[in-house]
């Protein structure tokens, strides 16, 4: 199993949970972050250190977020490493609690 990414992410891109990340999985995207299903060794030490609830493990993914499993997985192997905390995007506080965003995903 793997964690994953999911929509709450999407243009907030807090990246508290890189400077955890002991194997670095996670790949930076213009306006989200992804974890590469390959390196991610489910530790869950990201979990807690994002503010918007954004990490889960797969098994744990809810009906309406198990295509983030697929877009992790395929953006994961575009884009690059991110392996030290960033700021998060400029307007991530008035994005954080927006739901229904996917048409928001800069790929």
């Amino acid at each position: 199993m793997t964690h994953v990414v999911l929509e709450s992410c999407i243009r907030c891109k807090y990246t508290d949970c890189v400077d955890v990340c002991p194997v670095d999985c996670f790949r930076e995207g213009p306006n989200f972050l992804v974890i590469d299903p390959d390196e991610c060794i489910d530790c869950a030490v990201c979990i807690p250190e994002c503010p918007v609830n954004a990490i889960l493990p797969e098994e744990d993914i809810p009906g309406d977020q198990l295509a983030f499993i697929k877009i992790n997985a395929d953006l994961s192997r575009k884009w690059p490493s991110i392996t030290k905390r960033k700021a998060a995007l400029p307007d991530a506080d008035e994005w954080k609690d927006v739901k229904h965003k996917i048409d928001q995903l800069a790929r």
